[in-house]
């Protein structure tokens, strides 16, 4: 079964918050930091990951994703805060490598 993933991205000032789904989070971190698509987080300048949530069907997280991003500012720091209080770059140090 695959892994899917709710994420959230951020900019250096911590000033956006983007949300996200995906089934593979590596290869998605890594096209958001490398700008490969043009969009909100390209704009934006989000590219550091500051708090994700792990699923094991891809329409949990779908479902998730929704209701987080109905969310005002304040539950989506919260979340953060708790797992992330320093809002770290929870990606760094990570290899990112593909065919």
């Amino acid at each position: 079964m695959q892994k899917s993933y709710v994420y959230f991205l951020t900019n250096k000032n911590n000033s956006v918050v983007y949300i996200g789904v995906t089934s593979n989070l590596l290869k998605r971190v890594y096209e958001h930091k490398a700008k490969i698509r043009k969009g909100f987080t390209h704009r934006y300048n989000c590219d550091k990951l500051v708090y994700y949530e792990e699923f094991n069907d891809i329409k949990q997280a779908i479902s998730r994703e929704k209701i987080l991003k109905s969310g005002n500012r304040k539950r989506k720091e919260d979340l953060i805060n708790v797992q992330n209080p320093n809002w770290d770059d929870l990606s760094d140090g990570w290899l990112f490598y593909f065919d």
